[in-house]
C-alpha cells in the first residue's frame, strides 16, 4: 500500500470517529456506540479499567463490546462474575493471544497464558507443590532482616522512598526460591528496570491486538518496544538456567532451588520442561511475586500514613499480641485482624490487577442471559465492583473495620471483592502474598515510626502498568521505635 492509500484511510478512521462520537451525543443513545473497524476502542481512555468502569455506571454491568475485530464481555456484577468462574469455569478457563503473551510469555506456553490444557494442569500443579508453598518461604525471615538492618541507620526522622526497599525484598525473596541468589546495586537497579518496562508494556493496549488491519499499515512501535523487552527477559532467563545447570546441583537428591528441581524433571519430562518452558514458568513466577506484591505494600504505608489513626490500631494491636521484646514472627500474623482488614482494604481500593487476567471462552455460553459466542474475550473488573457504591458503603473512604462484619459471621464478602481472581485460574500465590505483606507490614509498624514527609496527604493517584502502581514514588519519614532499638540492634 503506498503512503497516499494510508494518509486516506487515516483521514477516514478520523472523520469516522468524529462523526460517530457527535451522533451518540445527540441521539443520547443507551448502548455503547460501534464504529467501523475500531468497535468500541474509542470510548477507552488509560487507565482502562477506570474507563470501563464508567461504561458500564452508565450502560450496565454486563456488556458486550467490540474491540476492533475481537468481541468482549465486560464483567463489573458480582453475579455475572460468579457465574463466569463457577458454571462456565472450563468454558473461561483460556487466555486471549494478544502481543505481551507473544512475546513476554513465550508464545502463550506460560502458566499465565497457557490455554487450559494437560500442560496448564501439570504447571499449576508444579508450582503449588514446589515453587509457591509456604515451605519455599524459608528466605522470608533472613530477608526480612536484612530489609530492616538497612533501614535501622540511626535515631532521628530521615526520609526515604519505600518503593526501592518493598521492590528490592521482593526480588530477592523470588530470585532466592528460582536462583538461590541474591541482587544488589546496579545488577538489581537493570533487573528493575526490566520488570517495570514489561508491567508498564503489559498494561498498554496495542492497537494490533484488536485491529488486524493496524498490522499491515504496520502501525508497530508498541510491538517492537515489546519484543525488545521481550529478548532481553529472555537472554536473562537462559543465562539464570545455565548458571544452575553448569553447578550440577539438580543432579542432587535434595536439590533446593525451584530451577533445580525443574531441571532435575527435564530428564525424566523434557516435553513438559524443556528450556521454553523453564522460562515461561520462571517468568510468570517473577512477574506475579515482585511488582503485584510491593506495589500492594507501597499502597498501604501511604494509606496508613495518610490515616495515623489507623496506624495506630495496628501498632496497638502488635504490641497488645506480641510485645517489644521480639521481632514479629509469621506465626503471628494470624492474630493481627486488623492488620489483615488494613491489607483487605488496601486491595479493595488499588488491587493489584484491577482487571482480572483476561480470559477467553473456548465455546458458546450464557452469562447474565446474554449470549457470549466463542472466542470472545471476559474482562472482569475488580476494581469496579470494589468501588461500587451500590455494594459498598463509603466506597472510595479507606475503612478496614468494613471487614471485621463479615469475619464475624465467618465468611467473606463473596465476587464483590475479588483481587485474587476465581476459579481454575485464580492466582496460585495468594497464600504466599499474603505472608509476605502481612509479616512485612507487621514488623515495618513494630520496627519504626512513620509519618507523611508534610502536612499534605500523600497523592494516591494511580500509574500506567498491568499492577497499577503509584504514580509517584512513596516517601516517607520515619525513625525507630525507642523501646525496639534492642530488638533492632540484634538483628
Amino acid at each position: 500500500m503506498d503512503q497516499l492509500s494510508i494518509y486516506h484511510l487515516l483521514a477516514i478512521f478520523t472523520a469516522l470517529i468524529f462523526i460517530s462520537k457527535h451522533l451518540l451525543q445527540l441521539l443520547h443513545l443507551s448502548k455503547p456506540l460501534a464504529i467501523p473497524i475500531l468497535g468500541h476502542l474509542h470510548l477507552l481512555r488509560n487507565p482502562v479499567h477506570q474507563s470501563l468502569a464508567s461504561i458500564a455506571a452508565k450502560h450496565g454491568h454486563v456488556l458486550r463490546l467490540r474491540f476492533g475485530s475481537r468481541p468482549v464481555l465486560v464483567v463489573s456484577s458480582p453475579s455475572a462474575a460468579e457465574e463466569c468462574f463457577t458454571k462456565n469455569d472450563i468454558i473461561f478457563a483460556n487466555r486471549p493471544r494478544i502481543l505481551s503473551g507473544k512475546h513476554f510469555m513465550y508464545d502463550y506456553t506460560s502458566l499465565v497464558s497457557v490455554p487450559y490444557s494437560p500442560r496448564w494442569r501439570a504447571h499449576r500443579r508444579f508450582t503449588s507443590l514446589h515453587a509457591l508453598s509456604p515451605s519455599r518461604l524459608s528466605n522470608l525471615s533472613s530477608e526480612l532482616r536484612l530489609f530492616l538492618r538497612g533501614l535501622y541507620s540511626g535515631e532521628g526522622f530521615q526520609k526515604t522512598e519505600i518503593r526501592s526497599w518493598f521492590f528490592e525484598l521482593t526480588v530477592n525473596l523470588m530470585m532466592g526460591m528460582i536462583t538461590g541468589k541474591r541482587y544488589s546495586g546496579e545488577e538489581m537497579k537493570s533487573f528493575r528496570k526490566l520488570l517495570e518496562e514489561i508491567f508498564l508494556l503489559s498494561g498498554a493496549t496495542s492497537m494490533e491486538d484488536f485491529v488486524p488491519l493496524a498490522r499491515w499499515l504496520g502501525f508497530s512501535s508498541l510491538k517492537k518496544r515489546i519484543e525488545t523487552v521481550g529478548k532481553e527477559m529472555d537472554e536473562f532467563l537462559s543465562e539464570l538456567i545455565e548458571e544452575r545447570r553448569k553447578l550440577g546441583k539438580w543432579k542432587e537428591s535434595n536439590s533446593y532451588t525451584i530451577i533445580d528441581i525443574m531441571l532435575a524433571l527435564q530428564e525424566k519430562e523434557p516435553e513438559d520442561y524443556n528450556n521454553i518452558a523453564i522460562k515461561g514458568i520462571i517468568v510468570s513466577l517473577i512477574t506475579g511475586g515482585t511488582e503485584t506484591v510491593s506495589g500492594t505494600m507501597e499502597w498501604a504505608m501511604a494509606l496508613l500514613v495518610n490515616h495515623p489513626e489507623a496506624m495506630k490500631k495496628v501498632k496497638d494491636e502488635i504490641e497488645e499480641h506480641v510485645g517489644r521484646a521480639r521481632l514479629v514472627m509469621d506465626y503471628d500474623i494470624n492474630k493481627l485482624r486488623y492488620l489483615n482488614n488494613v491489607i483487605k482494604e488496601t486491595l479493595r481500593l488499588f488491587p493489584a490487577g484491577p482487571l482480572l487476567v483476561p480470559h477467553e471462552s473456548s465455546e458458546d455460553c450464557t452469562v447474565a442471559g446474554l449470549h457470549v459466542p466463542k472466542g470472545t474475550m471476559l474482562l472482569v473488573n475488580a476494581y469496579a465492583m470494589q468501588r461500587d457504591p451500590e455494594l459498598w458503603e463509603e466506597p472510595l473512604e479507606f475503612k478496614p473495620e468494613r471487614f471485621d462484619a463479615d469475619q464475624s459471621k465467618g465468611d467473606d464478602q463473596g465476587y464483590k471483592y475479588n483481587p485474587f481472581g476465581s476459579g481454575r485460574r485464580r492466582c496460585p500465590g495468594e497464600t504466599m502474598a499474603w505472608k509476605v505483606m502481612g509479616l512485612t507490614l507487621a514488623a515495618l509498624i513494630q520496627c519504626f515510626q512513620w509519618r507523611r514527609v508534610g502536612e499534605e496527604l500523600v497523592d494516591l493517584s494511580e500509574g500506567m502498568g498491568l499492577a497499577m502502581p503509584m504514580a509517584t514514588p512513596l516517601e516517607v519519614m520515619y525513625k525507630p521505635c525507642p523501646e525496639m532499638l534492642a530488638v533492632l540492634s540484634q538483628l
